[in-house]
């Protein structure tokens, strides 16, 4: 499996990016496709998570503001982040669980809040 991420970007607090990954290779094993993000020194922080079904799960920084699809056609995921805070700078990654528990992990996308 390999993931391709876009979209990040500069934006000033309150304004909206829209991230997306593109799946490739044996996506037919994908079940679970999900956002993480890292800031330097910290750990890598889990964002959002979306299965197959299109079941979703947030991280309760993020509720209410983003939103994470999946258009199964395309084989790509998107993220949708409103109301962006300066706390929401960081490398996005987006992250691809197989049904036989395998990881993998995109080459992450700059987002940059400024205040």
């Amino acid at each position: 499996v390999q993931l391709q991420a876009s979209g990040g970007g500069l934006v000033q607090a309150g304004g909206s990016l829209r991230l997306s990954c593109a799946a490739s290779g044996s996506i037919f094993s994908i079940n679970v496709m999900g956002w993480y993000r890292q800031v330097p020194g910290k750990p890598r922080e889990f964002i959002t998570t979306i299965t197959s079904g299109g079941s979703t799960n947030y991280a309760d920084s993020v509720k209410g503001r983003f939103t994470v699809s999946r258009d199964n056609a395309k084989n790509t995921m998107y993220l949708q982040m409103n109301a962006l805070k300066p706390e929401d700078t960081a490398v996005y990654y987006c992250n691809a669980q197989t049904t036989s528990a395998l990881w993998y992990w995109g080459q992450g996308t700059q987002v940059t809040v400024s205040s």
